[in-house]
């Protein structure tokens, strides 16, 4: 499959512009899809947290399966073919999962690669046809917080980014610098499997 005719969803306004660097149609869905699935095919595009040591921040991700937190396939296809990124299963999760211990439990209980909040809720609509991810926190570089910078609609939650950042100033910019890097990761791979 082609970039042509599906349309990127995101969940966040700073996944919705590495969407659109790489030319892709975009919807920005919120967290969990919060504001709906639009019409017709999508891709799940975004960042993803790695539920197993190995998989570093940047790594991108082309699923060929959706697994909800029991295990059960969602949904399942072929990988979109995006360059240099590895396949991998996506855990539809229904909280952000940041404890250490708890994505490697979610791993082995499931076998997933890397969570997300909506890759689920697109795969129950039908309209899924791939996920296409960028790791951006791992079971050793974790969120700090950074989750309570967006708001469930997409756009930044800017009083929520300022009390993370006074909380854990140093972690919350390491997460940060990782998330920008998956973003650009993000963005590269899929300019080169769309152009």
């Amino acid at each position: 499959m082609d970039a042509d005719g599906v349309t990127f969803a995101c969940a966040t306004t700073a996944e919705q512009r590495a969407a659109r660097r790489a030319g892709a149609r975009t919807a920005l869905v919120g967290l969990a899809a919060a504001n709906g699935v639009p019409e017709g095919p999508v891709v799940s595009f975004g960042l993803a947290g790695a539920l197993r040591d190995d998989l570093p921040t940047g790594t991108v991700l082309d699923a060929t399966r959706v697994v909800d937190l029991s295990g059960a396939v969602l949904w399942e296809g072929e990988p979109l073919g995006v360059p240099g990124a590895s396949p991998g299963t996506i855990l539809a999760a229904d909280e952000v999962v940041d404890a250490p211990a708890e994505r490697r439990r979610l791993h082995e209980r499931t076998g997933a690669d890397a969570a997300d909040l909506e890759s689920g809720p697109l795969a129950r609509s039908g309209r899924l046809r791939g996920v296409v991810r960028a790791v951006s926190d791992t079971p050793d570089r974790t969120l700090h917080g950074i989750c309570a910078a967006v708001k469930p609609e997409g756009p930044y939650d800017w009083p929520g980014l300022v009390r993370a950042f006074v909380r854990e100033p140093r972690g919350f910019a390491q997460a940060a610098t990782d998330a920008k890097r998956a973003l650009d990761h993000l963005a590269a791979a899929t300019k080169n499997w769309s152009a």
